[in-house]
């Protein structure tokens, strides 16, 4: 009989579970309205659910008065931020910690008169709120946009949380070749690392791979993208009724993965539906 397999990690990460903890309190216990400074997390059918629980997302701060305004899990720029706390009345800082480190390592290679270069995703939040530290930084998403710029003097380079390593690594190697003072900080997720080994790994052996998450979250496009090397078999839905149930037959092993901001609750839903659906057995 067919079965399936959740890769050994997957789902909602440390800096998500803290961020919707945060809201889930100050929508339950607060006295002011709550509203959040762009969408918390990259995972449309959680925003769907926190609007329906009274909380609204705001594309500019000064939107947010007389409300609690919660800054985004990707992080804010200052600009942002300093208005939100101008305008709002009050502030709630959700942006996970570790992207608080990238700031900080940016700040840094800034203060010490370094190019900053952010390899990442152009025009993500939390790439437009890391450049934002320092003036003249640079975004690039490949190791041929990386080779092509035409940077004078030290650089520094750092890691959108979310990215490979793969990427990571090319793009560093391609800045060393073409400046002689490059200092890197290797700032992608400990979590993000994990959930792609383990991604991978899975993909290997499965016949069928589901991931499931936000179409619109980085970190879980990059799963998908992946398991799809491993596994041609392999789909991207953000809820089960996605799923085209005729792309598992004949599969003896359907593997599971989920974006850092997909909860394990929707983990559970996939796999309820599966089981009504097919009759698989968990691993």
């Amino acid at each position: 009989m067919p079965r399936i397999e959740v890769a050994s990690e997957a789902g909602a990460c440390f800096g998500v579970e803290r961020a919707l903890g945060m809201v889930d309190e100050l929508a339950r216990v607060g006295s002011l309205s709550v509203a959040t400074l762009g969408p918390l997390i990259h995972n449309p059918r959680v925003i769907g659910q926190l609007e329906q629980e009274g909380v609204r997302v705001v594309e500019a701060a000064d939107a947010a008065s007389g409300s609690m305004l919660v800054l985004r899990t990707h992080g804010s720029t200052p600009a942002e931020e300093a208005l939100a706390r101008e305008t709002a009345e009050a502030v709630t800082d959700a942006t996970c910690p570790l992207v608080k480190r990238v700031h900080r390592a940016v700040e840094r290679m800034y203060g010490d008169g370094r190019t900053v270069v952010v390899v990442g995703e152009a025009g993500h939040p939390e790439v437009v709120a890391t450049m934002a530290r320092a003036e003249g930084s640079l975004c690039v998403g490949s190791a041929e946009e990386a080779a092509a710029l035409g940077i004078e003097g030290p650089v520094g380079v750092v890691a959108q949380t979310t990215i490979t390593h793969e990427l990571f690594e090319a793009c560093c190697e391609a800045l060393s070749r073409t400046h002689d003072d490059v200092e890197v900080a290797d700032t992608i997720c400990d979590a993000t690392t994990k959930r792609q080994a383990a991604a991978r790994e899975l993909a290997e052996r499965a016949d069928c791979m589901i991931v499931i998450g936000g179409k619109n979250s980085a970190n879980t496009r990059h799963l998908y993208d992946i398991c799809a090397v491993a596994c041609p078999n392999s789909h991207h839905i953000e809820s089960p009724d996605e799923l085209d149930v005729s792309s598992l037959e004949g599969c003896d092993l359907i593997g599971i993965t989920a974006g850092a901001s997909t909860p394990a609750a929707h983990i559970e839903e996939l796999l309820d539906y599966l089981h009504a659906s097919l009759g698989i057995e968990s691993s």
